[in-house]
């Protein structure tokens, strides 16, 4: 017995040394023969000189400035391409977009609905009311910077003077002056006797923490009835024994039929609206 134990520790010793033979004969010849291979290009190439003539046109992109005009047309293009790559962020921070967005997430939340409505449909929502509510704010950029820029009446600076006109006048209007003092004790600014007098660097910064501070007051308020619905529904089901249904369950329907009976929609976006100072 212990002979065949012996025996079989031996073969399997032996079978483990065949195979790290193996392997290093096979690494061995695999780094001759590329030696060999290596060597045997080296010796037998030959210098080969070959000339392509191609007449293909060649194609490239230049920008020539002729002196300062040609300078600043390409700061002109620079600054297009600047906007349009800040549109977005502009859409959302200097106009109504952001109080609209966050009012309709607290409403879908405060209805229990998960997912309904969707995302999409509540961006889709925020930004045609924030269309409907800037438009006279655009139109008077239009008309006012816009267009006389195009004609050539006015210069480049004289327009963005004129027509961030409008856009600060709607912030000031929706900014709460304690967010404004904020940002001047902050900023260690100077307060001026007229709100029209301050830079966009303070007006922006204060419209936006007065949006953010509206739009969750909202939300609170829009909170309160279903809140009261889901603690009688909860009272309800506690007193009849019937504590492992969970209240949420039996709740969501009757906050919807609250919702539609009362015409939540159109009191909330109705509201909302006449939030702004048109």
């Amino acid at each position: 017995m212990n002979k065949l134990i012996y025996l079989k520790g031996s073969w399997k010793k032996n079978i483990g040394k065949m195979i790290i033979t193996v392997l290093f004969l096979s690494l061995l010849c695999i780094f001759y023969t590329q030696k060999v291979y290596a060597v045997e290009t080296m010796t037998t190439a030959e210098p080969t000189t070959t000339t392509v003539q191609t007449d293909s046109p060649t194609f490239g992109i230049s920008i020539e400035t002729n002196g300062q005009e040609g300078l600043a047309g390409s700061l002109q293009i620079i600054l297009v391409l600047t906007i349009i790559a800040l549109a977005p962020s502009i859409l959302i921070l200097l106009t109504s977009f952001t109080r609209i967005l966050i009012v309709l997430h607290f409403t879908r939340a405060a209805l229990a609905t998960q997912s309904a409505p969707p995302n999409q449909v509540l961006v889709g929502i925020a930004l045609f009311l924030t269309f409907f509510i800037m438009a006279p704010i655009f139109s008077e950029i239009n008309t006012n910077a816009i267009q006389p820029l195009v004609k050539g009446e006015i210069t480049q600076e004289e327009a963005f003077e004129i027509g961030t006109q409008p856009l600060k006048k709607f912030m000031i209007n929706q900014t709460d002056p304690k967010d404004l003092n904020t940002m001047l004790e902050v900023g260690k600014m100077e307060e001026q006797e007229n709100p029209m007098d301050y830079s966009l660097v303070v007006v922006i910064p204060s419209f936006i923490l007065s949006e953010l501070r509206t739009a969750f007051q909202i939300g609170f308020l829009i909170y309160i009835p279903f809140i009261v619905i889901d603690m009688v529904v909860a009272s309800t089901l506690m007193s009849m024994g019937m504590m492992m249904l969970p209240p949420t369950t039996i709740s969501m329907p009757f906050k919807i039929l609250l919702f539609v009976l009362a015409d939540g929609w159109n009191l909330i976006i109705i509201s909302m609206m006449k939030g702004f100072v048109m």
